[in-house]
């Protein structure tokens, strides 16, 4: 409990007592506690069942478990907690201070000088770490390899997804059976036929693309193949014109080819 001050109701003109304690952790200056009516603080007592006002108590400099719950907090008795300001260290003041003649940059070279220093993973000059590991395929790598381009389906699931001979299998149908559930990106990706497993039923199959033993099994199974075009990528009113002209004067040489080997 910080210092107690018991005050009478009529003035005084002696110079009021402050008392200190000394364990406290207060670390003003007592001098500056004067008797103003806003360093004080009244405390109920409860005394059988009546409450009562006794006394004063000086706004708390004290420990933290001295501390009232309503303390009036104010300008002249505000302060940091003990420990949680540290000064700063005192570089380039002298050989005393611990960082007084070098503050801590060494004696020579490129960091010891003012301005910017180095870049982060530079090396001296060598080949830095970040250059010398194999650059990551994919999403870890930022690159668009990684990513998929379709949604595949093995032939093995389509035998398996029980279609009778003569339906459609296409990007709906196999949804509509639980055979695929794309979400996120995929969604807007195609269909893609792989050729892992057998087919034994004859069927119209359509999609976007089909894999090279996809497609020999399905010509041999007897089923009919509909390859679905893709979305056209925009290109500048330019570069079609100078593709149209490409494709011309091929087809003219071609067409030259044929006639001089006829």
């Amino acid at each position: 409990m910080a210092a107690l001050l018991s005050v009478s109701s009529a003035p005084s003109s002696r110079t009021p007592l402050f008392l200190h304690h000394p364990s406290s952790p207060f670390k003003g200056n007592v001098r500056n506690l004067k008797a103003n009516p806003c360093q004080f603080l009244t405390i109920k007592l409860e005394v059988k069942g009546k409450v009562r006002k006794s006394g004063v108590v000086v706004a708390s400099q004290g420990s933290p478990s001295s501390v009232v719950d309503n303390v009036r907090f104010r300008l002249d008795n505000l302060g940091p907690q003990p420990g949680s300001r540290k000064k700063a260290k005192r570089k380039g003041r002298g050989i005393s201070a611990g960082q007084g003649n070098s503050c801590g940059f060494g004696m020579r070279g490129q960091k010891s000088r003012s301005g910017p220093g180095v870049m982060k993973g530079f090396e001296g000059g060598q080949m830095p770490l970040y250059r010398r590991i194999p650059k990551l395929r994919g999403i870890a790598g930022g690159m668009h390899a990684g990513l998929p381009k379709y949604v595949p389906v093995n032939l093995k699931d389509i035998e398996a997804a029980g279609f009778q001979e003569g339906e459609e299998v296409s990007l709906e149908s196999l949804k509509k059976k639980g055979l695929i559930n794309p979400s996120g990106r995929e969604r807007r990706l195609p269909l893609k036929i792989l050729g892992d497993g057998e087919l034994s039923v004859k069927l119209n199959i359509k999609a976007r693309a089909f894999s090279a033993s996809a497609k020999e099994k399905l010509e041999t199974a007897g089923c009919s193949i509909t390859v679905l075009p893709g979305r056209k990528k925009w290109l500048k009113p330019s570069v079609i014109k100078n593709l149209a002209r490409a494709e011309e004067y091929f087809a003219k040489k071609r067409a030259a080819a044929e006639q001089a080997s006829s």
